[in-house]
C-alpha cells in the first residue's frame, strides 16, 4: 500500500519513526510532499534516507506571496534527484487567500511549465477554484494528481482528461458523502489513496494528528464505498500510485 500524500517534515515524531509506523500498518510506500524550498529539502533528505519513500517538491499556493515562489530555479535543481518523482504540491486556494490571486496564478503557470519541462506529474492543490484550475491545466499534456479531492464540480473534468484522483482521510467522515460518491464514479485505473500528514486523520483517528500508517482507513472505506475487495482495492491502488509517480 502507497499513501501518495503525506508531509513528513511537518509531522510532530521524528520522520524514521512515522515511517517505521507506517510500514508496521502494511504502508511499504509513501510519497513525501515539500511545500516550499526549506520544506522540499527536507523532504528530499528524509527520501534519500529511508527506503520506499519518494518525494514531491514544490510550492504552495499560501507561499506564492514569499520570496521561494521566485526561486524556482532552486526548486528545479532539486527536482532533478533522482528521488523527485512530482512537482508540487501546487495550485489555487481562493478559499484561504493566503496569498493575492494574481501570484497564486502565476506561480501555478510557472510550475506547470516546470514540470512539463521535466516530464514530471504534477500534484494539485485546489480549494474554491474549480474553473481556474481547469482552465491552467487544459494546456498541460502530463499526469496530473488531484490531491486530497474535495471538489465534486471538478470531477467531470477530471473524468474526461484522465486525471487521477486522490482522496484523503476527509472521505471517512459521516457527513462526507458527496466526496464518497465521487469515490464511486473515478474508474479504477484512476483511484489513489493519501493521509495528507499530519492533517485530515481519518474517523478512527479524528482529533489526533494524521500519520501514513493510517492510509489503511481510508482506503478500506474507499473499498467499502465503492463494494470492492479490500485487498483488491489495495493493490490496485497501489498499482495506480506505481504508475503516476512512475515509481521503480
Amino acid at each position: 500500500m502507497i499513501d501518495t500524500h503525506a508531509h513528513l517534515d511537518a509531522c510532530a515524531d521524528p520522520a524514521d519513526e512515522v515511517v517505521a509506523r507506517a510500514r508496521a500498518a502494511g504502508v511499504d510506500g509513501i510519497v513525501a510532499v515539500g511545500s516550499g524550498l526549506d520544506s522540499s529539502r527536507e523532504t528530499l533528505a528524509i527520501a534519500r534516507r529511508e527506503p520506499g519513500v519518494w518525494a514531491a517538491l514544490g510550492i504552495h499556493p499560501h507561499q506564492a506571496g514569499d520570496p521561494d515562489a521566485e526561486r524556482l530555479d532552486e526548486l528545479r535543481e532539486l527536482l532533478a534527484d533522482e528521488r523527485a518523482v512530482a512537482v508540487g504540491e501546487t495550485g489555487l486556494d481562493f478559499y484561504r487567500d493566503y496569498a493575492p490571486r494574481d501570484r497564486q496564478r502565476e506561480l501555478f503557470r510557472r510550475q506547470l511549465e516546470l514540470a512539463a519541462k521535466l516530464g514530471k506529474p504534477v500534484v494539485v492543490h485546489t480549494r474554491d477554484a474549480d474553473d481556474e484550475t481547469a482552465s491552467a491545466l487544459d494546456a498541460f499534456d502530463g499526469t496530473v494528481v488531484l490531491h486530497c479531492f474535495s471538489s465534486p464540480p471538478l470531477l467531470p473534468v477530471a473524468l474526461e482528461r484522465g486525471y487521477y484522483v486522490s482522496f484523503a482521510g476527509n472521505v471517512t467522515y459521516p457527513k462526507a458523502e458527496e466526496l464518497r460518491e465521487a469515490a464511486r464514479r473515478v474508474p479504477a485505473d484512476r483511484l489513489l489513496a493519501e493521509t495528507d500528514s499530519p492533517y485530515l486523520s481519518p474517523q478512527p483517528r479524528r482529533g489526533r494528528p494524521n500519520e501514513p500508517a493510517n492510509v489503511v482507513h481510508t482506503v478500506a472505506v474507499l473499498a467499502e464505498t465503492r463494494g470492492d475487495d479490500p485487498e483488491e482495492l489495495a493493490a490496485r491502488l497501489e498499482a495506480n500510485a506505481v504508475a503516476a509517480f512512475s515509481l521503480p
